[in-house]
């Protein structure tokens, strides 16, 4: 007949689970003391226990949820007051692509109007080429290659 271990089993199950609280409680008031951000996943991480065991806790599931939003940033880290962006300096940054993009309009338009006269001059012009051709299947439209002056 085998022995009966179940007690020892047990007991062992005990002290495994005390231990795993102990853990995940302490690695929570690490987080807390440090400022770092107290949520389910860094608090597993720290205390090296699922999220899945620490939500089927409520006592410890309760604090995390109570000191999350206390210790959460919104975003990445802070930036110093003296770094931050001023209202002032994000209007005149504004103001100065405003007027950027007004004068590349300008420009755009201007530069359309003189291309639609250089070809209206262009149609317009008398062609040299005006001779009566001969039958040799060349285009008026042949490419013409510009050598240097």
């Amino acid at each position: 007949m085998k022995a009966d271990n179940t007690a020892s089993i047990i007991e062992a199950a005990h002290r495994r689970r005390e231990l795993t609280r102990a853990k995940a409680i302490q690695a929570l008031r690490e987080l807390e003391r440090t400022g770092a951000p107290v949520t389910f996943q860094s608090v597993a991480a720290a205390a090296t226990v699922s999220r899945s065991w620490l939500y089927n806790q409520p006592d410890i599931r309760a604090e995390i949820e109570r000191l999350r939003p206390l210790t959460t940033r919104t975003s990445g880290p802070q930036i110093p007051a003296k770094q931050q962006i001023s209202e002032s300096s994000v209007l005149a940054r504004l103001n100065t692509a405003l007027q950027r993009n007004r004068e590349l309009a300008e420009e755009n338009q201007r530069l359309r109007r003189q291309l639609a006269h250089a070809l209206g001059d262009q149609r317009h012009a008398p062609n040299p080429d005006d001779q009566p051709r001969r039958a040799t299947g060349r285009s008026r439209h042949s490419s013409i290659t510009i050598g240097p002056c």
